[in-house]
């Protein structure tokens, strides 16, 4: 049988921990792999975990990974009265509007949505009094110093410039914090238990876009083909040809596809509904 001094001199497992994170990382890997091993040791729960590595993922990314292109911009052109582009800003729900002259290389300001109740309250309107000045920022502008910029000047969006001086897109404070914290929550969000098609009527049901279209079609009594895409998502971004904004709808056969939520970059959910085979039809 073994002495049990050698055991004895073995550094316990507090000890080794501690002279772990004395260590001083070299690089961003031993970084990473330091904040892993205090996860897995569970000094940090998965959530610390996944927004310090978004920091440090901020921090090596620039704006053109993230902005919004140039031809998905929702704007508004100065030429058009409130009548006409008011109906717009509430389809599109934002809180801030690039507001053009002529084309989306002229921006002359930001709306803010809700200096638009001055509209409805019969006070004196002119779009050009409450305009806010637009700020430009170059594609290869570091997250995390965009950031610290949003902060300080208390400004949430930025356009986006190209080499040439033309506007290639946008960027707001929300798209940089969800490198940090992932996909902030709305209304159209599924909780982490929630199955990915969920009935809300007769003919509606609400789904996470990257449900399997097997799965889909399964659930559905629906034949649609997986042999170009593997998901629901899949199939509205191959109809739409680009990525697509909330409240965009395209039609596949018997079913409608609407855009719940998206980000830059991906879509997130989807309502599909079953038309009407007369309706489908046409």
């Amino acid at each position: 049988m073994m002495d049990g001094s050698d055991s004895s001199n073995k550094p316990t497992l507090l000890e080794r921990l501690s002279m772990m994170l004395l260590r001083e990382p070299e690089d961003r890997e031993q970084l990473i792999a330091l904040l892993h091993s205090a996860y897995e040791r569970n000094l940090l729960d998965a959530d610390a975990l996944s927004m310090m590595e978004g920091v440090i993922q901020v921090s090596e990314q620039q704006v053109r990974e993230i902005m919004i292109p140039r031809a998905q911009m929702d704007v508004i052109d100065i030429s058009q009265p409130p009548e006409q582009f008011i109906p717009f800003v509430i389809e599109t729900a934002h809180s801030r509007f690039p507001v053009i002259d002529g084309d989306k290389d002229n921006i002359i300001g930001i709306l803010l949505a809700k200096d638009l109740l001055r509209y409805y309250a019969g006070e004196e309107f002119n779009v050009r009094d409450m305009l806010r000045p637009a700020v430009f920022v170059p594609e290869s502008k570091r997250l995390n110093v965009l950031l610290r910029d949003f902060r300080s000047n208390r400004n949430h969006i930025a356009l986006v410039a190209d080499e040439y001086g033309g506007v290639s897109g946008m960027v707001t404070i929300e798209d940089v914090l969800e490198q940090i914290v992932g996909d902030i929550a709305d209304e159209y969000d599924f909780d982490d238990d929630d199955d990915n098609i969920i009935r809300q009527d007769e003919t509606h049901w609400r789904i996470k876009a990257d449900t399997e279209i097997a799965d889909f079609n399964e659930a559905l009594g629906t034949d649609f083909s997986d042999e170009d895409c593997d998901t629901v998502g899949g199939l509205v971004l191959k109809a739409a040809g680009q990525l697509p904004k909330r409240g965009e709808s395209f039609q596949l056969g018997e079913w409608r596809f609407t855009v719940l939520r998206a980000d830059s970059r991906r879509l997130h959910s989807l309502q599909a509904m079953r038309m009407a085979s007369e309706t489908a039809a046409l």
